[in-house]
């Protein structure tokens, strides 16, 4: 073969993988459209009224899932089965997010952490890597480190809405997911560095609790004169 003959097969597999990559790029699109559009509305609880719509709130994010679950669908037909981290950094980000969203409407139901098996299944993938497109570990794990953040600050408007006793729950989670976070040996860089992010969003919840005590709000709160969940 010649020298120009290789170079002709070489752009020939060149014009292929871009032609992937240009696939999967159209669908990470609709992937952070659905995402942008849940993430819309449930920042609505962080608001007075939605203190008392969060169920409403969580059912219409629900909806939303089945459109994920459709797209994902259609982002597996767009590369080798067996080529995933080859394109995994154009959904990464995304899949981080909607980890993020699942974790969130599954706590603001039930104040409870979210397995990773769980928002697989929310997502309609696997949670095994060897069983095809499937929801990788770090990314689980990048999700919840940012729904961490996110409750750090619905512990802030918690207060303002007059719920009292949501930031003591809030604290007693976030002090769970962050000892179980001590538990892992982290060597991924970036995750390492939003789980160094962690002690930032424990520290602002310890000092809303802190207010409360100090005003005489978490005997309120404790006493169920407080918010319900």
């Amino acid at each position: 073969m010649s020298v120009s003959d290789m170079f002709v097969a070489l752009q020939g597999a060149l014009t292929a993988d871009q032609d992937i990559r240009e696939e999967i790029r159209k669908v990470v699109q609709a992937l952070e459209q659905t995402a942008r559009e849940m993430l819309t509305l449930l920042q609505g609880v962080h608001q007075g009224p939605g203190f008392q719509d969060i169920p409403t709130k969580c059912q219409k994010a629900r909806e939303h899932f089945s459109t994920v679950r459709t797209q994902l669908e259609s982002l597996k037909t767009k590369f080798p089965a067996d080529q995933y981290y080859r394109f995994h950094e154009h959904w990464r980000f995304v899949l981080q997010r909607l980890v993020f969203l699942a974790a969130f409407v599954v706590y603001l139901e039930s104040e409870t952490l979210v397995t990773q098996q769980a928002v697989a299944e929310i997502l309609g993938i696997e949670a095994d890597r060897e069983r095809g497109f499937h929801l990788d570990i770090e990314d689980y794990l990048s999700g919840i480190l940012t729904l961490a953040s996110e409750l750090a600050r619905l512990a802030v408007n918690s207060v303002t809405a007059g719920d009292y006793s949501r930031p003591l729950r809030i604290s007693t989670f976030i002090n769970e997911l962050d000892s179980g976070f001590r538990l892992l040996n982290l060597k991924n860089d970036s995750l390492r560095k939003r789980y160094d992010g962690l002690k930032y969003d424990v520290k602002k919840i310890e000092e809303v609790v802190y207010d409360l005590s100090i005003r005489g709000l978490s005997k309120e709160a404790t006493g169920g004169a407080g918010g319900e969940k």
